[in-house]
């Protein structure tokens, strides 16, 4: 381990992530009816520091993805290099995806969750999905600019590919252009480290507060369901990916997860993988040992398109509304849904609330009742926290793979268990450490 003497970021928004878990059941237990706690802390202070704190991730992750990965296609010196590149990472994360969903009807096939469910009558009003051509045909921006406004990260991403490869091309001027970028590059890689040091206390508010909004009780009517996906999500975290690393790239994956401990519990925090874009980039490139190359094209799309965790969510929902309802499913429907969440894992990539969304479709094609949503809604706030951390996960693993078969792979970093921590170790303004 490393000898500097402060605690690591992993164990700072651990603790953070249980002071406030325990203090936000306190409230939600004894001090619900309290006005003043509610009003002034609650919805104020912990709303306040929990919404700072998302933003200011946020606020890091449109400059990041354009010049990490303006930098990333700037300099591959094989053009050939990048499509070869977008096959393997697209082709895995939708293979990924279809392992994730298939284990998630298997699991809940096998335990039942719903059956012998007894809820009442429930209504969902549904959210239409886009079509596919929709979403392929908005991959080009139309003003760049306003791409990154909103953040519409497939358009951004496509911008920035383009810009490298014409910085490729540009010779002498394209090269000084390229020097602007890897050294903003560096400058936007030390604000992520600053906002480093505001993350436990973020942590402690996103979650005192969810806590203390939500409690456990919410959980007790769906606990069968609940806790089952759950299995099956760590399962997913811990095996598929970890088999994937050791056969397909030959990594120790027990050396991945343990650096991969303060980006999962970012995404568990903040629930959103686009927020974890900058601890992932960071991570994958500082610790894991990923070229830039790399990481700046695999781990923003990753955040965009790959949603194993919503995935499962979809296939073990999909069983549990189909037993509470007494429908049961054909082995033609069961692979229409493997289907569907494969796709739609593209298709909805850039919406708002996908998971609830996605399921929506995924309902429809198999003729399943779309108000069986509601049943799920009360806990999918925490489960989404989980399937976040999963998918996060799932973006570094893919990233290491392709790395490794591209030859842009530093197994010093990946064998070092000190490498990185500098990233890990914030100091504070005044000279202390966070």
């Amino acid at each position: 381990m490393s000898e500097n003497n402060g605690m690591s970021l992993s164990a700072r928004i651990l603790i953070g992530m249980a002071v406030g878990a325990l203090i936000g059941i306190v409230i939600n237990q004894f001090f619900t009816d309290v006005g003043w706690i509610n009003t002034y802390i609650v919805d104020g202070a912990l709303y306040a520091m929990g919404k700072i704190f998302i933003a200011s991730l946020q606020m890091l992750v449109v400059p990041l993805v354009l010049v990490s990965l303006i930098c990333g296609v700037s300099s591959l010196q094989d053009s050939s290099k990048l499509g070869r590149m977008g096959l393997k990472t697209v082709g895995l994360y939708l293979l990924t995806t279809a392992i994730a969903v298939a284990i998630a009807i298997f699991a809940a096939h096998l335990i039942g969750p719903g059956v012998g469910a007894n809820f009442p009558p429930v209504e969902f009003a549904a959210k239409e999905a886009p079509p596919l051509i929709d979403t392929l045909i908005n991959l080009v921006p139309k003003n760049p600019i306003n791409a990154m406004a909103e953040g519409k990260m497939l358009q951004i991403i496509v911008f920035a590919v383009l810009f490298g490869l014409a910085i490729t091309q540009a010779g002498e001027k394209g090269q000084k252009v390229s020097e602007f970028f890897q050294n903003m590059n560096e400058v936007i890689m030390k604000m992520v480290t600053i906002i480093m040091a505001i993350a436990p206390y973020g942590v402690f508010a996103l979650i005192a507060r969810l806590m203390a909004t939500t409690g456990l009780e919410s959980i007790l009517p769906l606990a069968k369901y609940f806790f089952l996906l759950v299995a099956v999500l760590i399962f997913h975290g811990a095996v598929t990916y970890t088999l994937l690393l050791k056969f397909l790239a030959k990594l120790d994956p027990i050396k991945f997860l343990k650096k991969m401990r303060a980006v999962q519990l970012f995404a568990f925090s903040t629930a959103s993988s686009g927020a974890t874009i900058p601890v992932s980039m960071e991570t994958v490139t500082k610790r894991l040992g990923v070229k830039n190359s790399i990481a700046s094209f695999t781990v923003p799309l990753g955040a965009t398109i790959n949603m194993d965790g919503t995935a499962m969510m979809q296939g073990v929902a999909t069983v549990f509304i189909a037993q509470v309802y007494m429908i049961d499913l054909s082995m033609v429907q069961y692979l229409t849904i493997i289907l569907t969440a494969v796709l739609a894992s593209i298709g909805t990539a850039a919406v708002p609330g996908v998971g609830l969304i996605t399921l929506t479709m995924v309902l429809q094609q198999v003729g399943l009742p779309v108000q069986g949503i509601a049943l799920i809604i009360g806990v999918d706030r925490i489960l989404d926290m989980v399937r976040t951390s999963v998918n996060v996960t799932g973006d570094a693993a893919v990233s290491c793979i392709v790395a490794k078969g591209e030859g842009d792979f530093d197994m010093d970093i990946f064998n070092d268990p000190d490498a990185g921590l500098a990233f890990e170790e914030v100091d504070l303004p005044d000279g202390e450490q966070a």
